[in-house]
Parts: C-alpha cells; structure tokens; sequence
C-alpha cells in the first residue's frame, strides 16, 4: 500500500499531518490554510457550534485534528473566543478589525462584549461613560456574579470631576474647556479626596494624563475604589471612558494588583477606541466636550 505524501493530506483532508503548516498551498496557488478558517470563521458566523470538532470537521471538510489546531490559533489571535459552556463566537480582535472597515456594527452591543471581558479579567464592575455638560452619564455596566456594593448603575449621572470616569474625560481637555464645563470655585466635593480648587483639580488631572488612567480611593463612595480610562477618537479627542469599580478588598492594594488592574482597562479602552471611533453618538458626545 502506498504511503499518502502530505501534498495528498491537504488536497484530501483525511491524514493532514503537516496540520495548517506553511507548505500548505493548493495547486492553483491559493492558500489552503487561510481558506480552511475562512470556512470556520463562516461556520462559527452562521450560529455553528464548535463543541465537537469532528462534527464542525464533516462540515467544513477537513479532519478534526486542523479544526483544533485552527480554533487554537484562531483563539491565539483573538479571532475566535471561547464561549462558557462550550463552543466559540467571533472573537474581539474579529469585531474590532471589522469594525475598522465598516460602522455598521450595533456599537453598544459590542462595546458591552468589551466591558464583559474586562469584567471577567478584573472581577470588578465595569462601566462604560460619556461626557454631559458637567455630568458623566453611565451607559453601560456589567457587574460579576457578586453583590452589588456601588450605587452607580446604567443611566446614573454624576458630576465629572468627582469620578474616575469623569477625570479620565477631563484630562482630555484644554483647560478653559473644563473651566467652561464645571463654573467657578469651590468644585462640589463628594467626599474628602474630591478637589476642590482648579490647582488641585488640574494637578490631579496632569498625574492621570501621565498614568494613561485615573484612580479613585473613596473618591465618591466610601470602600469603592476605581479605575478608569479614556477612550479616544484619532485626534485625541475623549469619545468615552471605560472604568472598573470594586471594594477595595477585590480591588487590592498592592503595586502588582493594581498595575495588572490598569492595563487591563488600558487594553479594554483602546479596544473600544476602534470600536467607536466611527459611531455618531460617540462622536458627538466627543464633539459637545
């Protein structure tokens, strides 16, 4: 019996030995491997399940070996994800390149699937804000499976300067603009952090420019601690800001805690900052500021 090569493990998808390695090419050129997640990605797109790879293999029309070693890189690049009870969806790093190209994703939805996963990095609460005159208003909040120790919840309105969120937006903004937005001296104070003059207010905001994100200690409610960032359209411009909140027995006091914590709000905002970049509300809340 003569031995398949592995040129006839690709054509035929039965030994695939070489699995999705860099010699794998059709005949006419075209690149197999890129056509075979293509083939997952429509799969995985059209509501397939990916639980038992050797089904997801007899209708892609490869073997289950590829299916897991193209789900493994897929997940490596963020393109797929997996889902908490088994399977995959199209992944973040999916979305966000997609979304680059075109602006017609349901910008709130995915900007939620971002929150999800920073909440599941983090375990804190995560929220989503935008700049209203004064105020930041809370568009979004995801919350672990804990109970719930904040006030603030979707649609909460908040004087900015008193927040996280609020000082992540500000930071962003020429000085005579946040002048303009918040009126004269004293500031409304919520708690004894709060600033109350512009010197204070301004050196505040100069060390969260610097940091790449604010950080609030009983900022505004006793016992909660904060993180946030800003989220920017191309031109520097605050479109929103993406924060975590938590007692600070979850939060944590430690350096290394605390730095993990900020770069994964980092991470969630600059995910964000492609997601939203194209969409109107955003941009004309970014606008208004």
């Amino acid at each position: 019996m003569t031995k398949a090569s592995p040129a006839d493990a690709l054509t035929t998808g039965t030994s695939d030995t070489s699995g999705i390695g860099a010699q794998d090419t059709a005949p006419t050129g075209l690149v197999t491997p890129v056509m075979r997640a293509l083939k997952l990605l429509r799969y995985v797109a059209d509501g397939g399940s990916t639980a038992n790879m050797s089904d997801v293999g007899r209708r892609i029309g490869v073997n289950r070996v590829t299916v897991m070693r193209l789900i493994e890189t897929l997940q490596v690049e963020g393109v797929l994800e997996p889902l908490p009870h088994g399977g995959h969806r199209l992944g973040l790093g999916f979305l966000t390149l997609a979304a680059s190209a075109l602006a017609g994703e349901d910008h709130l939805a995915t900007a939620r699937r971002v929150l999800t996963r920073v909440t599941g990095e983090t375990g804190l609460s995560s929220y989503l804000t935008v700049l209203d005159g004064a105020q930041v208003r809370y568009l979004l909040c995801e919350t672990p499976a804990l109970p719930l120790v904040s006030n603030i919840r979707a649609g909460s309105r908040v004087t900015a300067h008193l927040t996280a969120p609020g000082r992540a937006l500000l930071a962003h903004l020429s000085t005579e603009r946040r002048r303009a937005l918040l009126g004269a001296e004293p500031l409304a104070a919520a708690t004894a952090q709060s600033a109350r003059t512009y010197a204070a207010l301004d050196a505040q905001l100069a060390r969260d420019r610097e940091a790449g994100c604010a950080w609030s200690q009983d900022g505004f409610e006793a016992g909660i601690d904060a993180c946030a960032a800003a989220v920017l359209d191309p031109h520097g411009r605050p479109l929103a800001a993406l924060s975590v909140a938590g007692p600070r027995t979850l939060v944590g006091t430690d350096a290394a805690t605390r730095e993990r914590t900020a770069r994964v709000v980092k991470s969630g905002a600059a995910d964000l900052a492609v997601l939203l970049t194209d969409a109107p509300a955003f941009v004309a809340a970014a606008e208004r500021a």
